[in-house]
């Protein structure tokens, strides 16, 4: 950054720290004791605070409630062996942040604002970093329409929030995955790649579903043959099929991911040949029937690295192989763990200290 701005801050009059349990962090449910705030009016962003975590008064027309201008991403901090603070990656996610922000027809958000205020909200919230194995503290920057006006048109006002949640595992087991051969997440020229709320209701409906059946997420096709496999809602797909890392290219109904670019480039330090093109539903089925798929996982940040143990299609369980087994995953999950947890080396610059 090479502007700073001025932020103030009102400090909760007591922390809940001491009345929260460490060995218990369900993902999202447990938040810090202070939220960053930012207001845009005007044509600028205004307003930088940090206040005590709760609720914002907000008009019942908002547009972000009618009209969907809701956009979000996820970002994790580490604690480091030295007891200092990492966060992994955030200059990605900003990046992401504004191009979703541009296709939904709302404002960017200033470098200063998104990362300056990241980093004294961590700052401040310091002692909630978690320092159990495989902890962290999960990071909600998130954007939404504010005008209390019921006709149909981008907002002239926004909110941008920061949340930060301490979190362990948000998968503990290897997945059951459903083919989802009837509903569609994204469409081509749609809001896919953006990380916007419609994406994930939409998906909302179809999830239940595959719950009731048994399964623990769903692989998502695309919309107009369901061919081809695109990625599971919540996180990237990634297979090993020959010894190669095969993912689904990134398109506009496929997230660019921030995960999944790490692995792609461990992977390649690590002399693994990445394939990124389009993977066919009927080639992973095969792959797995004649044992030249060798390896099945979700990336993403609250995901990290995910195996799926068993892939149902057409109403059929296709059983993987054993993930104690799994090199190629096992492997870069380890090195990637250990980079953001500051046990190893950060050749690439990911981790940013605040």
């Amino acid at each position: 950054m090479t502007d700073t701005i001025d932020i103030k801050v009102t400090k909760v009059e007591q922390s809940r720290l001491t009345v929260t349990d460490f060995s218990q962090l369900p993902f999202g449910k447990v938040f810090t004791d202070h939220m960053f705030l930012c207001d845009y009016e005007d044509g600028a962003w205004k307003n930088p605070r940090i206040v005590p975590y709760g609720p914002v008064p907000m008009s019942p027309a908002i547009s972000a409630l009618h009209y969907g201008q809701a956009i979000f991403e996820g970002i994790k901090a580490y604690r480091q062996p030295d007891g200092k603070i990492s966060i992994f990656r955030p200059e990605k996610n900003f990046a992401r942040f504004n191009k979703s922000a541009k296709r939904m027809a709302m404002p960017e958000v200033d470098k200063e604002i998104f990362m300056q205020g990241m980093a004294e909200l961590i700052n401040l919230d310091e002692r909630w970093v978690p320092s159990q194995e495989d902890y962290a503290l999960y990071i909600r920057p998130v954007m939404y329409g504010t005008d209390p006006y019921l006709g149909v048109k981008a907002s002239d006002t926004y909110t941008f929030a920061i949340l930060t949640t301490p979190t362990g595992k948000y998968y503990t087991k290897a997945l059951r995955v459903k083919v989802e051969t009837e509903f569609t997440r994204a469409d081509d020229g749609g809001v896919g790649f953006a990380k916007t709320a419609g994406n994930y209701a939409r998906s909302l409906y179809p999830f239940e579903v595959a719950k009731k059946e048994g399964f623990d997420q769903l692989l998502w096709t695309d919309a107009q043959t369901h061919e081809f496999i695109e990625e599971a809602g919540t996180a990237n797909l990634l297979f090993v099929i020959d010894g190669k890392l095969v993912t689904p290219s990134v398109r506009t109904t496929v997230l660019d991911g921030v995960t999944r670019d790490t692995i792609i480039q461990l992977a390649k330090a690590n002399g693994i040949e990445v394939e990124e093109r389009r993977l066919s539903v009927k080639e992973v089925i095969e792959g797995i029937e004649n044992g030249r798929l060798t390896e099945a996982f979700a990336a993403g940040t609250a995901a990290t690295v995910t195996h799926i143990g068993v892939i149902n299609y057409n109403g059929k369980d296709y059983q993987l192989t054993d993930p104690e087994t799994r090199k190629v995953s096992n492997g870069i999950a380890k090195q990637l763990n250990d980079i953001k947890y500051g046990l190893a080396t950060d050749n690439f610059g990911w981790n940013w200290i605040v």
